[in-house]
This record gives structure tokens, C-alpha cells and sequence, in this order.
């Protein structure tokens, strides 16, 4: 059945609602929201990826917050690339505050809450904090009523590894990771700091990850998938891991299509330079999943080796530690066939030269023994041999002498280099 219509009506409705938003005024507007929220609270993901697809970019955010949070990992699977690019990285939003966000254990789901002021932060009991490019006021209030110092993350781009993971005096577990940040023409590693305090989990960072979205919904709608905070640490690491498997699938399939076009018969010059180009790309972004897996590998032994994890968290790492342990053997086989694709284009390269290489190399052999014969002509010892003869006679033979040399010397030279080598005899 064509339900299409009902859509567009439902579309209208939100498109109504959204102005009221933007005209009521705030006591009036929470009504909007409720009314609006029932609305979608009644639509399966199809039509809500539908009406999603046909909102402007800020009306987009304001209706993906007021959406079930059971119903958002459906939702992403229903809607345009674009869109679900979009709502992963979570633009900022005119409801919540999009440089902190608190979470806290609600009938095993971590929920999140609405944070608008100084007074609704230090009401919370959190376990974890999430700050993205926070600022220092900010960085203050949670200082003071959570009790960690935390620090600036515009401080934490340039560590030295031995600074990276550490534990306080007062019992505080630092740990500043990599984390893998990988759009179209932009490929790199974030740093992400974290701390573990007093069974709350906090994590600073510049910029919003597509990991830690997708770990904020899979908590929020799956019930039992954390249980305190070093579960979500462990399953950011997870998540992070999970994201670079996906990035060097990506990479796999990158190579494969330059690799239907390096065994090609022939390879221009510019068609090198450009497959050149794509191959140094999918190396870097190849050695940066690379240095990211094997960051999280010292972080989780760091974890490990600093007693605080319980026995079944010490399992969840034995296999994200396995998991980064494949990677890495794909990685390596990733940067083998990468030189093998640099090695085979710049073998086109010095064939196209060597073609070039060889035609002047058959002009100068042509000319040599015209060169010879031309600098006999111009001897005096040659215009004594025909003097008898009128010189335009004796000239014309001996130019006619030269083509016929050249023309030989082409002939031989075709002759030998087209003949090709005898088999050996088997014995």
C-alpha cells in the first residue's frame, strides 16, 4: 500500500509545529516540544527518515533530539547518505548544549540529560561527562562540582607518550588516546582525553567523532550495555577499533580499483601521476589506522596492567586486543600491497622513457653513418675523386648514396629488433 500520502500530512504537521517553535515564546515553546514529541512518538523509523530528508539543516537537529532514542540506530539505517552523515556528527543543537553532554545509568540505558544551566549540572550524578571543545567556563563548573581538574583540550594535542596514561595520587586514572577521524578528502587522528574519577568517566575533546555518537546510541537503546563508567571506556575503545576495521575496508576497496587500472597493457605518464596520488593517500590514511590501533592497544594494557578492570572487563579487552591484533596483520598486508602498486606504476613509468629512450636511440643510429658519409663529402680529397664529373652529378649520387644508407640501416635495425630469440632445445 502507497502510504505516501499520510507521510506528506505528517511532514506538514512537523513543518507547522517547527514554526510555532520559532515564534512561541519559552513556556509556550515546551509545549510545542510536547506535542511534537508525541507526534513522533507515534511514527515508525521509515516515515521519520522521510520527514528528516524534507526538513531545512536546523530543523533537522531540533527534531533529531526530540526523537526516541530507541528509535535513532533504525532511523540512520532509513535515511540519505547525506542525512546520516549529518546526524551523526550532531550539529550543534538550539535544545542542548552541543559542548557537554551528561549521561547517566537509567534502567540499564545510559540516558542523557538536559543540561541548561550552571543549577541542572550540578544536580546531575553522572556516569560520564562529555565535553566537546568546552569553554573555560565550562571547564570550570565541572571542575568544581565533580571534583577533577580537567584540562583544555587546545593542551592535550602534543603529548609525549610516556605522559599519555597515568594515575593521580588521589586515585585518578588519565589516559589521552587516538581516535580515528576519517571523511572524504580529510583523513586524521583526534586526541581525546579521559578521566576516571570516583566511578564517572570524563572525555574532553575538540571536535565532535562519529565513535562516540554511535556509542552514545547503541548505549541509549540497548538495555544492559554498560554497567558503570570504565564499560563505556571500554567501549569507546571498542567502537574506535570497530570504525578502523570499517576505514581500512574502505582503503581494500580503494586499492582494488587502482589495481584494475595498473594491470592495464598501458599507462600514460599523467594516468600514473594521478593513481600515484590516490595510492599515497590510501598509505597515509593506512598508517594513521595503523597508529591509532596501536595506541589503543597501550591504553587497554596500561588498563590492564593497573589492576582496574574486573574479570569480565578483563575479557572485553582480551578480545578488543585480538580484534586490533587482526588489524594489524591487515594493515601489514595493506602496506605490502601498496609498494607493489608503487613499484608496478613506476615500472610504466621508466617503460613510457624507455620507449622514448629507444626512438632516439634508433634516429642516432640511422644518422650515424650519414654523418660519416656527409663528413667524407665535405673532404677535399672527395671533390679530387670528381673532378671529372659535373658536381650537381656527383652531388645527387652521393645524396641518393646517403638515403640509401639510412633506408638500409632502418631495415636492419626493424629486422633485429622484431626477431625473436630461438627456444632452447630440451634435452
Amino acid at each position: 500500500m502507497d502510504k505516501s500520502p499520510d507521510i506528506h500530512e505528517y511532514i506538514s504537521q512537523v513543518q507547522t509545529l517547527l514554526t510555532k517553535h520559532q515564534l512561541l515564546t519559552t513556556l509556550a515553546d515546551k509545549q510545542n516540544r510536547v506535542e511534537l514529541q508525541k507526534v513522533l512518538d507515534q511514527l515508525p523509523p521509515g516515515p521519520i527518515a522521510r520527514i528528516l530528508e524534507s526538513l531545512s539543516a536546523e530543523d533537522r537537529q531540533y527534531v533529531w533530539q526530540l526523537v526516541p532514542d530507541a528509535k535513532k540506530e533504525e532511523i540512520l539505517l532509513e535515511t540519505d547518505d547525506d542525512v546520516r552523515v549529518e546526524l551523526l556528527f550532531e550539529v550543534t543543537s538550539p535544545i542542548h548544549s552541543a559542548n557537554i553532554r551528561i549521561f547517566d545509568l537509567h534502567e540499564g540505558r545510559l540516558r542523557q540529560i538536559t543540561i541548561e544551566s550552571r543549577e541542572d549540572l550540578a544536580k546531575a550524578k553522572p556516569i560520564w561527562v562529555d565535553l566537546v571543545d568546552p569553554e573555560d567556563e565550562l571547564l570550570s563548573w565541572t571542575s568544581e562540582i565533580f571534583g577533577p581538574e580537567l584540562p583544555d583540550p587546545r593542551d592535550i594535542t602534543d603529548l609525549e607518550t610516556s605522559a599519555r596514561f597515568y594515575v593521580e595520587d588521589n586515585g585518578e586514572v588519565h589516559l589521552h588516546s587516538d581516535f580515528l577521524l576519517d571523511r572524504e578528502n580529510e583523513s586524521r587522528n583526534a586526541i581525546v582525553a579521559f578521566i576516571l574519577s570516583k566511578d564517572t568517566l570524563f572525555s574532553i575533546r575538540n571536535e565532535e567523532l562519529p565513535v562516540f555518537r554511535l556509542q552514545r546510541l547503541r548505549a541509549r537503546a540497548q538495555s544492559g550495555y554498560v554497567s558503570e563508567a570504565k564499560d563505556v571506556l571500554l567501549d569507546l575503545y571498542a567502537a574506535d577499533v570497530e570504525y578502523s576495521a570499517g576505514a581500512l575496508e574502505d582503503v581494500y576497496s580503494e586499492l582494488e580499483s587502482v589495481g584494475r587500472q595498473v594491470y592495464g597493457t598501458e599507462m600514460t605518464d599523467e594516468e600514473s601521476a594521478r593513481i600515484l596520488a590516490a595510492i599515497a593517500e590510501e598509505e597515509d590514511l593506512n598508517g594513521r589506522i595503523r597508529r591509532n590501533v596501536r595506541d589503543t592497544r597501550r591504553a587497554l594494557s596500561f588498563l590492564m596492567r593497573g589492576k582496574f578492570l574486573s574479570e569480565t572487563q578483563h575479557g572485553d579487552v582480551r578480545e578488543i586486543l585480538r580484534d586490533i591484533e587482526s588489524l594489524d596483520g591487515h594493515t601489514a598486508f595493506l602496506f605490502n600491497k601498496i609498494n607493489f602498486l608503487m613499484d608496478a606504476i613506476v615500472g610504466f613509468v621508466n617503460i613510457n622513457q624507455n620507449k622514448v629512450i629507444k626512438q632516439l636511440t634508433i634516429i642516432s643510429i640511422i644518422f650515424m653513418p650519414l654523418n660519416l658519409l656527409a663528413g667524407i663529402g665535405g673532404m677535399s680529397e672527395y671533390s679530387m675523386m670528381t673532378h671529372r664529373i659535373p658536381w650537381p652529378v656527383s652531388y645527387f649520387i652521393f645524396t641518393v648514396g646517403m638515403v640509401l644508407v639510412g633506408w638500409i640501416t632502418l631495415i636492419c635495425l626493424r629486422y633485429f629488433g622484431n626477431k625473436k630469440p630461438k627456444k632452447a632445445l630440451s634435452r
